[in-house]
């Protein structure tokens, strides 16, 4: 892994047949990945010529992948002034409680759904009582 490449270098390199991605400073070639990638060409595509740090790590791919991505490698990035910062993976730039924020709202939601259901049941049973005794039963 001596070569070195810039971002210029890079963004040179967006088509199906000639892609490169970078990912944790690391530059790799993906075109010949394109065709074979589980999430289809497009996904690749649209990080073409770029930093895919942050898409890369948000749909959590497995250690297979991570092999496959290795042996794509042919550089490092060459970070230059006004290159754009680099990318973290978007739970990273979360506050610590984010996490167990969403969590929590998800338990509640759950609890109100329940919560509402046993009242909306509650109150069909008292109308069909009321009713009952309307028709004299």
């Amino acid at each position: 892994m001596s070569k070195e490449l810039t971002y210029s270098d890079v963004s040179e390199h967006t088509g199906k047949k000639d892609l490169y991605i970078v990912v944790h400073d690391k530059v790799y070639n993906a075109s010949s990945f394109v065709d074979e990638h589980p999430g289809g060409e497009e996904v690749l595509l649209d990080v073409g010529g770029q930093d895919a740090t942050e898409a890369f790590e948000d749909v959590g791919h497995s250690d297979e992948a991570r092999e496959i991505l290795e042996g794509l490698l042919i550089g490092k990035l060459k970070r230059q002034d006004g290159d754009p910062s680099p990318t973290s993976s978007s739970s990273s730039n979360k506050p610590a409680g984010a996490k167990a924020d969403a969590a929590g709202l998800g338990i509640g939601l759950y609890a109100l759904i329940l919560i509402g259901g046993a009242l909306a049941f509650g109150a069909y049973k008292y109308l069909q009582m009321g009713s009952a005794e309307k028709q004299g039963l």
